[in-house]
């Protein structure tokens, strides 16, 4: 059986096990052994494989981090500080406050390439859709779109390095080629998910209202992350020297958490003295209980699937076997170069897994003599149908925790953001066609 069939079965069954209540991290670990076995792994190995993939760092630093993430979230959402996010948004926004909030939030959060990073900016999109009339789905679909609208090229984010790296281009004409994407991608959010429901929101006489100064430390433990991804790493580099690249990542993302937590704690702190100076009773905080609730608990069993699934995927070697089996078919070398990308990205969820998995194939393809294509056509076909396929698989992190989080049906949110995804196919489409008249 041809290994694209053999990975699109087992798919279709992990889909099947979480739809009949099976967790999906569960799902997503059964379907990796599967996937071992099924490639023609000895059962010791594929158990030596599961071993490996349990207790990989980079796995046990992501649960870490998600706890932090988690406290993070817990901080942000206090009825205080929501309340000030909420209304600096709405000032900054003018008459369209409400969209603004919908919007930003998660693309704010979205500057920082944190795993599963959408669950920051999940509480902060329930509190500004308070009010309206819709459903988990369209929650979980406005923070997921928004969150992701950078990384077609902002150069922090892993996949785009690699992708950079591979096509050997100068990063500011790669951001200058993949910057339309995230203009498109923000129409097709405001008119599809955020203009026919925006309306429904309550009329506010105090979106106006509000401490900018009080906005300003609400989000300043995230901007410290965001800061320790540029001043850490150079110190990593000389802790760790052996380290992979994506544990230093982690590392990074970690050691800006927990000076994060100190910022917390401090703030949190003053807000406490200054509540009692005033002679209002406070409960103490207590750190981190939120992340050993049920809905905590659960979002970490699935990220702990997902880092899992995709190990054993890698050590199965079917990605390879696809890949090779489209090319040998004999298609169009258009059609290659946009389905390698989309059934990479659909499988491994992530953006590093599609531009390391398939565009060493892409970049190969366009450098065959007499292929006709050109780099810049290339790129913006092979990223924009890799990314759709990431945006729309069911392992991405940020999908896991969004539906986790708000409790929406996965089908339901794939009908929010199928407009959505089509938009950007077809602005790939275009300016792949475009482009390639152009000879770019």
């Amino acid at each position: 059986m041809p290994a694209i069939a053999e990975i699109l079965i087992v798919f279709a069954g992990m889909l099947a096990l979480a739809r009949v209540k099976v967790p999906l991290g569960i799902a997503l670990i059964v379907g990796g052994v599967v996937l071992n076995l099924w490639a023609g792994l000895p059962v010791g190995v594929t158990l030596h494989n599961l071993w490996e993939s349990f207790l990989a760092v980079d796995l046990w630093l992501l649960l870490v981090i998600t706890v932090f993430i988690i406290e993070l979230g817990r901080h942000i959402t206090r009825p205080g500080n929501a309340d000030e996010l909420m209304a600096a948004t709405r000032r900054w926004g003018g008459r369209h406050g409400r969209a603004a909030s919908l919007m930003a939030l998660p693309a704010v959060v979205g500057l920082v390439p944190m795993p599963a990073g959408a669950l920051f900016s999940a509480p902060l999109v329930e509190k500004a859709g308070e009010g309206m009339q819709t459903t988990p789905e369209w929650r979980s679909a406005v923070n997921y779109w928004h969150r992701h609208i950078w990384e077609y090229w902002w150069p922090l984010y892993p996949g785009v390095i690699v992708a950079i790296s591979l096509f050997e281009m100068d990063t500011r004409v790669f951001m200058a080629v993949q910057f339309p994407f995230t203009l498109v991608a923000v129409a097709g959010g405001y008119l599809f998910l955020v203009r026919p429901h925006v309306a429904e929101a309550p009329p506010s006489d105090t979106a106006a209202a509000g401490n900018n100064l009080r906005a300003f430390m609400t989000l300043l433990p995230l901007m410290t992350v965001v800061g320790a991804l540029f001043v850490f790493p150079p110190l990593l580099r000389l802790l760790l020297p052996s380290a992979t690249t994506q544990v230093q990542k982690l590392s990074c993302i970690l050691l800006g958490l927990i000076l994060g937590m100190v910022v917390i704690s401090i703030d949190e702190f003053q807000q406490r003295r200054g509540a009692i100076a005033g002679g209002v009773s406070v409960a103490r905080v207590r750190l981190f209980a939120t992340a050993f609730k049920p809905k905590s608990l659960g979002i970490l069993l699935a990220l702990g699937g997902v880092m899992i699934f995709k190990s054993l995927l890698m050590q199965s070697g079917l990605l390879p076997l696809a890949s090779g089996e489209l090319i040998d078919s004999g298609i169009p070398l258009a059609i290659a170069i946009a389905v390698l990308p989309f059934i990479a990205g659909l499988v491994t969820g992530v953006a590093v897994g599609f531009t390391a998995a398939s565009f060493p194939l892409v970049v190969g393809l366009m450098a065959a003599e007499g292929s006709g294509l050109t780099p810049w056509a290339t790129l913006v076909l092979a990223y924009g149908f890799g990314y759709m396929g990431m945006m729309l698989s069911p392992v991405h992190l940020c999908f896991l925790v969004t539906r986790e989080y708000f409790g929406a049906r996965m089908i339901d949110v794939y009908r929010s953001i199928r407009p959505c995804v089509l938009s950007v196919a077809l602005y790939s489409l275009l300016a792949h066609v475009v482009l390639s008249m152009l000879g770019k």
